[in-house]
This record gives C-alpha cells, sequence and structure tokens, in this order.
C-alpha cells in the first residue's frame, strides 16, 4: 500500500468571478514567498483541478501550509469540498456539477510569531464517488465568518497537499 500526494500550489489555484482569496508574492529577505490571502471577514474559495492518479479506495487528506500576516492568535476555521465526474459514466453537465458537502477543520495559531507556518490536517470523506481517473475540482475556502473563526487579519495559505491511498 503506497500513498499518492497530489501538491496544491497557490500559482495553480483557479477562482471565479467574487469572493476569492488575493494571489500575492511577498518579497521576503532571502527568497519570496507566493500565497493565497484568505480574508478574515468572508468566506473566500480557491479551487484546483487534479487528477486522481492510482486513487484506490477511502478518504482524501488534505494537509494545508498556512500563516497569518499579522495575527499571532486566534482561531482559523479552514473548509474543503471535491467533486468528481466519471467520462463516459456520469451524466451531470461537467460545468455545472455540484461539489459534495464540505467538510471543516479549526486550526489555532501557536502564538509568539504572526508569520510562524502552521499545518493543517482536513480527513475529505465526502467523496461524490470518487474513481481513478475522474475529473475531479477541489474547493479550499477560509470560513472567516464563521463564529469559530477568531483570527483577525488575512491567513496566507502557502501550499496545500491532496494524498490517498493507491489501494
Amino acid at each position: 500500500m503506497a500513498t499518492v500526494y497530489c501538491p496544491l500550489m497557490p500559482e495553480g489555484a483557479s477562482f471565479l468571478t467574487s469572493s476569492f482569496p488575493a494571489f500575492r508574492t511577498i518579497p521576503g529577505t532571502n527568497f519570496p514567498v507566493t500565497v493565497l490571502a484568505y480574508d478574515a471577514a468572508a468566506q473566500e474559495n480557491a479551487y484546483w483541478k487534479f487528477i486522481p492518479f492510482n486513487y484506490g479506495s477511502g478518504n482524501l487528506t488534505l494537509e494545508a501550509f498556512w500563516y497569518a500576516d499579522t495575527a499571532s492568535s486566534g482561531v482559523v476555521r479552514w473548509d474543503a469540498a471535491i467533486a468528481a465526474i466519471t467520462a463516459n459514466t456520469d451524466s451531470q453537465d461537467v460545468e455545472t456539477d455540484g461539489l459534495a458537502t464540505a467538510q471543516a477543520v479549526d486550526d489555532t495559531h501557536l502564538g509568539t510569531t504572526g508569520q510562524r507556518l502552521h499545518s493543517v490536517t482536513l480527513t475529505i470523506s465526502n467523496l461524490d464517488s470518487i474513481a481513478a481517473l475522474d475529473a475531479c475540482f477541489i474547493r479550499v475556502s477560509r470560513l472567516g465568518n464563521h463564529a469559530n473563526d477568531t483570527m483577525a487579519g488575512d491567513a496566507f495559505l502557502e501550499r496545500a497537499y491532496l494524498s490517498w491511498s493507491d489501494t
């Protein structure tokens, strides 16, 4: 049994016409850092298309790496939802297909440093009948307007990855 990893980088994200995080390149002291800047006061959404190569069975795991723009405390609420379409089998319109029910996770800022890198794991069990080689889409959101999300300022998504079992 092996685990398959699929990176989700800020540069590869797509967006609808509203409610999306800003793509930013931050000129760090020694190298630039690219992020998606999710607002603290609204739900903002980014989307990636992926192919579940060698998907066997079971849940997907989303590992998100994030840091705060300015805050050094509080909770960030992330959620994710997927859509899966099997060619020649599923009859829905690929442009209007819906996402499966989103699943959420709260992550607490570990304090002391605003730009401290954090990671959080979210298990995705609402799989929309995913199968190997499907056309798949994932939405990753910060629910800044949710009561559990208490961190002030932007949360910067530095990267994420999906993983799944090949058996």
